[in-house]
Parts: C-alpha cells; sequence; structure tokens
C-alpha cells in the first residue's frame, strides 16, 4: 500500500542580491528554517537530503556541492552525518526535482524523514552579466545546436520572420518571444493581456516579503517598458536572483507520532510527477500537458478542483501558455483567462500569488522549493493579504531547459490540506 507523504517544514529566505552571503550560509538558513517550521528542535531525525543547484560550478564547486553545503550543519550537529546526500541538477526544475526524490525516498520506506534544499546565488561581484547569461546555455542541446535553432528558424519562418537570438538577454526569452509571437497570430492573444499576468503578478509580489521585486507596476508601464525580445518587454522577463529554499516531508506513520500543532499545519503531497520534453511541433501538447495529466490521476483531482496554483513564468508568457497546458482553460483562450481576471484575487483560479518568477525573481536550483513553500503558505491559510480564500488544493508546475520548442523537464505536483 502507498505511503502518505506530507510537507511538514517549508521556508525560503528573500531572494534578492546577496553579495556578502555563501551557499553555505543560504544553505544553513533555508534548512534551519523549515526545520523550525516543522517545530523540530533540530534535523538530526533526517534520513535523507536531495541538494538542488545548477550554477555553483562558475563559482568553482561541482560534484559534491551538498555535501559542502551542509558540512557546517553536519559539524554542529543539526544534520546527522550518516544522512545520505543526492544532489540534483535539472537546470530550472532542479528543486523540483529534489523534492520529487525526497517524495520517492518517503513512498519506496528508504526515509521516514526527508529534506530537499535548493540554493542558487546568480550574482557574482565583478562578474558580467554576459557570462552569467552565458551559463543558463547548459538548459540547452549543446551537442546538437541546430536541432532547437532550426526550429525555432522555422517557427518564425511561419509570419516570414529569422529567429536571431540577440546578446546580452537569455535565449529562453529568445524562445518564449518566438513562442508568443506565434500564440498570438494563431489565437489572437495580445500584448496586453501578456501585461495584465504581469501587472497581477507584480501586485501579489508586493505582498511577499521573500519577493526581490516588492513593488506594484500598471499595466500601462508594464508595456512601456523596454522591450527585451519583442513582444516581450522588461517587467515580463523573470530576473536573476540570490536564494535558497527547503522543503522538509515526512511519512504517514512518523507525522502520526509528531506534536499536535505540527500535524494540525502538515500539508499533504498527494501527487508528484516529473516528465521530459519532446521534439513536438508548435500547439502539440508537450511535457506539461503530460505531467498534468498524470497528476491530476495521481491525485484523483481535476483542474478545476485547484484552487491556488505556483506556475512556472520565466516570462508573463509563459503564465499564458501554462495555463492552458495544464488545463485551467482551453487552447487558446490563456490570454482571455488572464485579462478576465481568473488568475488574480477572486478568480477562478490564483495563479502566481508569490509574484511568480517576474516578481519574486529565478534564483534556479531553488526556484521549485520556493514554489512549494508558497503553495504550503497558502494551504495553511498563512500569507496574508495575499491569501487565497479557503484554499484546499494547490498545484505546482515548474518547468527547465528546451528541447527544441518544448520544457526538457516538468514538475507537476498537487498538494492539499490534510483532512480533520
Amino acid at each position: 500500500m502507498p505511503r502518505d507523504v506530507s510537507v511538514i517544514g517549508a521556508y525560503a529566505t528573500e531572494f534578492r542580491k546577496w553579495p556578502d552571503r555563501s551557499f553555505k550560509d543560504l544553505t544553513r538558513e533555508a534548512c534551519l528554517g523549515a526545520v523550525a517550521d516543522a517545530e523540530l528542535a533540530d534535523g538530526l531525525a533526517v534520513d535523507s537530503v536531495w541538494f538542488a543547484n545548477a550554477g555553483m560550478s562558475a563559482w568553482g564547486q561541482t560534484s559534491i556541492r551538498g555535501q559542502v553545503c551542509l558540512a557546517p550543519l553536519v559539524k554542529d550537529g543539526t544534520l546527522s552525518p550518516n544522512a545520505g546526500v543526492m544532489n540534483v541538477e535539472n537546470a530550472c526544475a532542479s528543486g523540483s526535482a529534489a523534492a520529487h526524490g525526497a517524495w520517492k525516498d518517503i513512498l519506496s520506506g528508504q526515509s521516514d524523514l526527508s529534506i530537499a534544499i535548493g540554493v542558487e546565488k546568480l550574482h557574482l561581484p565583478g562578474v558580467p552579466r554576459e557570462k552569467i547569461l552565458d551559463g543558463f546555455a547548459a538548459g540547452i542541446d549543446n551537442f546538437e545546436p541546430a536541432s532547437w535553432h532550426d526550429a525555432y528558424c522555422r517557427l518564425a519562418e511561419t509570419r516570414g520572420a529569422c529567429f536571431e537570438p540577440g546578446s546580452g538577454r537569455s535565449l529562453f526569452v529568445d524562445a518564449a518571444a518566438e513562442r508568443a509571437t506565434w500564440h498570438m497570430a494563431r489565437y489572437g492573444t495580445t500584448t496586453r493581456q501578456i501585461a495584465l499576468a504581469c501587472a497581477k503578478s507584480h501586485w501579489y509580489g508586493a505582498r511577499n516579503p521573500k519577493a526581490q521585486y516588492q513593488f506594484e507596476i500598471a499595466v500601462d508601464l508594464v508595456l512601456s517598458d523596454r522591450i527585451v525580445s519583442g513582444p516581450l518587454t522588461r517587467p515580463m522577463c523573470a530576473g536573476p536572483g540570490d536564494g535558497a529554499a527547503a522543503v522538509l516531508m515526512c511519512s504517514g506513520e512518523m507525522l502520526r507520532a509528531l506534536p499536535t500543532a505540527t500535524r494540525r499545519r502538515a500539508v499533504a503531497l498527494t501527487a508528484s510527477v516529473l516528465s521530459s520534453g519532446q521534439r513536438r511541433t508548435i500547439g502539440e501538447p508537450g511535457a506539461t500537458a503530460a505531467a498534468a495529466a498524470r497528476a491530476y490521476r495521481m491525485a484523483g483531482v481535476d483542474p478545476r478542483r485547484v484552487d491556488v496554483a505556483e506556475v512556472h513564468d520565466c516570462t508573463s508568457f509563459a503564465e499564458i501558455e501554462q495555463i492552458e497546458a495544464l488545463g485551467f482553460c482551453g487552447a487558446g483562450e490563456g490570454g482571455p483567462f488572464v485579462e478576465a481576471g481568473e488568475t488574480g484575487p477572486g478568480g477562478r483560479i490564483p495563479v502566481n500569488t508569490s509574484g511568480g518568477l517576474v516578481s519574486k525573481s529565478h534564483p534556479v536550483g531553488a526556484t521549485g522549493l520556493s514554489m512549494m513553500f508558497e503553495l504550503v503558505t497558502q494551504l495553511r491559510g498563512e500569507a496574508g493579504e495575499r491569501q487565497v480564500p479557503g484554499a484546499w488544493t494547490a498545484l505546482h508546475h515548474n518547468t527547465g531547459g528546451l528541447i527544441g520548442l518544448d520544457d526538457a523537464v516538468c514538475s507537476v505536483m498537487i498538494l492539499g490540506r490534510q483532512a480533520g
């Protein structure tokens, strides 16, 4: 019989530029925060650690990233020296992949208490922004670059244009802009609808003390800002950030032995699915649709029962694109759905109540776990001014990398309040 898995502790640092804080400092804050959130005295009972990071190699550390960053916590007796550490790198979905591993550890009976930790520092003092952007190119096929470049060239040719990735910006923004342009031509999606998704996310981000950009921005200002890759303007694109996040999970057996206060705040993780991308044609269902379908079946819910969602908005167009793939609305209906206010306060399915990546920022290895932190906060009813009333079921969606026109990896999770 499958075991129950519950999130009993979740934490995220503030996302921002942290020039004076190390990977070890950020890891410590996230780990201790998740343990304290579960009201545990320490993490000595943790059986396994899944450690997510995507860019530490730029700082000279590879291979044993987690063991290095966690060594001070082992030394001071916060974590057991016998807990196994698994290092995870899976592009922008690294943190979610780590959570998936921790979940499977508990399902299999290997662990009763497992923690997933993600950390990233994307602001390197004295290092040009271009070098940081070059590091993101690890999320594409560098052995056969024509495999993705030709796909986007053919897509651009359908409108009589050329696909020309620009310097000084992420290739992934150019790719998203190309898909956005196709979506606009195919379905009538407007730049203003993309701007509305952006402004909505910033409304939430202004109310999230963890977000890097804690301010509202009017739709007209989103539209008039500098174009990064048409039709996407600067506020529509997620910025790099530094930060860490952690999620502590336990088995149902262990949960029943924990104090009442911890049990009362526990959140059930009822489904976790990873799906890989494919070399699909534009408009064909991809990794998100496949992962979502499996997650809905696993959790026994459908999109209409989801009360709140965190969706991977590397650009604000991606939110429109992905809410269609997740089944919150039909193909081509994402723009009008956003324009009608259905993804904002009081809407049918509030999306990115954390502020999303465009407001919270995107410290790659920590992103997926920070999304889980937001949803756990919502399901506990602890989100303050951005709280979704009566939130009972939540969906987590996180993607990473590109395989042609598809995301290379997609994570979809379903979380829910504990009954009783």
